[in-house]
């Protein structure tokens, strides 16, 4: 399915321009894949950029399908990144979160459904073997069959169902059953407005007994190292420094099929802020504080609110 072109053949304008419209016609779907198994939106961005390099210099007369062979290509490079990327993070100071990425034009970024989409499930999944999370993103996300899967990941389709059935049961053993939109905004709102002004018992009464307080900082001065837990800590720890809510200016915005707060200090955004919340209440506070990772999610918010582009080079 992959063949190189003979040194005498070369591509016309023509047949360039049909590869760029294909690759831009899936670009976003390949970008959703990507990103959910590496839970950041620069390591999706340099897959696809490989995967483009490989499509143009494909026979891609002897392509049955495109999006199968794209959406192969891109799984497989995502798994093989996401093999060394734990590597890599295995170094990182402090607690590592996923990569935001804006959801304002597509708020299933290019799925069939949000699903495997949430920050807070991203950070499960980190906790899967990356075919295991692959297998689970193609089935549960983006709706591939099992002998697709297995066909993309060169394993029979009984592993296949065995994968993903482990996969799904680990998800429900740590996942909790989402508050709606509506009541996901409501305790952000309200957690706001208490860490503003100092308000610890109202901030207590908003979390749930085992909230957890995540700072991705990879050891910026200031950030957490550590994560934080339970009602009281936490509550503590959002307001041990009244100059952090002083001259903000805070934003929300749509982040991973969320509402969440992009808090800006000088006239630049400075911290990202997600929350997870249940009917028990706030169950994760994740706060992201790392330059990197707030540039990655203002370059995702201009990519998809322009439209989807290919990648730099097409």
């Amino acid at each position: 399915m992959h063949v190189e072109p003979s040194p005498t053949e070369s591509p016309t304008a023509s047949d360039l321009e049909e590869a760029v419209s294909v690759f831009v016609r899936h670009r976003l779907r390949l970008f959703g894949i990507a990103y959910r198994v590496l839970g950041s939106a620069a390591e999706a961005e340099d897959v696809l950029q490989e995967v483009w390099l490989r499509w143009q210099k494909t026979d891609r007369s002897a392509v049955v399908s495109p999006v199968a062979f794209l959406s192969s290509t891109t799984t497989r490079l995502a798994i093989n990144v996401a093999q060394s990327a734990r590597v890599r993070r295995e170094t990182y100071i402090g607690p590592w979160l996923p990569e935001p990425v804006d959801t304002s034009a597509d708020p299933e970024l290019g799925a069939e459904r949000a699903e495997a989409l949430e920050m807070a499930l991203l950070l499960v999944l980190e906790k899967l073997s990356p075919t295991e999370r692959a297998a689970y993103v193609l089935r549960e996300a983006f709706d591939y069959s099992y002998p697709e899967i297995a066909e993309i990941l060169h394993l029979s389709v009984v592993n296949v169902r065995k994968i993903v059935s482990r996969a799904r049961q680990h998800l429900s053993d740590e996942r909790r059953e989402s508050v709606d939109t509506t009541e996901h905004r409501r305790l952000l709102n309200a957690f706001v407005s208490a860490a503003r002004t100092g308000d610890v018992a109202s901030l207590e009464a908003l979390f749930a007994p085992d909230v957890v307080s995540l700072t991705d900082g990879n050891g910026m001065r200031g950030a957490a190292r550590i994560p934080v837990l339970g009602r009281a800590r936490v509550a503590n720890l959002s307001t041990a420094y009244p100059r952090f809510w002083r001259d903000v200016d805070l934003r929300l915005v749509d982040a991973n099929g969320r509402t969440s707060l992009m808090i800006h200090r000088d006239g630049k955004p400075s911290a990202f802020v997600a929350i997870a919340a249940s009917t028990e209440g706030i169950y994760k506070l994740m706060w992201v504080l790392s330059p990197s990772k707030i540039a990655a999610f203002l370059g995702s918010r201009s990519r998809f609110a322009t439209g989807v582009s290919p990648a730099p080079g097409v």
